[in-house]
């Protein structure tokens, strides 16, 4: 099954693929052995989401940060 990467770096990923997956609407992305691998991302598992915010050195602070300076930005 083949998807066309889009000028916008965008990828459809096809109805019958989706099909397993459903109500997901995120996806971990990563790269191993020159593939492209998604791996579904279930927020009812929150603690999926904190060992992975761990792992790429984000922290609550870091947060606290963007959610500030995103406010500021809205004038």
């Amino acid at each position: 099954m083949l998807a066309k990467l889009t000028a916008q770096n965008r990828v459809t990923l096809p109805k019958s693929v989706m099909a397993d997956f459903p109500g997901t609407e995120y996806f971990d992305i990563s790269s191993e052995d020159g593939r492209i691998v998604l791996t579904p991302v279930r927020f009812a598992r929150i603690g999926e989401v904190q060992r992975k915010l761990k792992e790429i050195g984000i922290t609550e602070a870091d947060v606290a940060d963007a959610v500030k300076w995103t406010r500021q930005r809205k004038s």
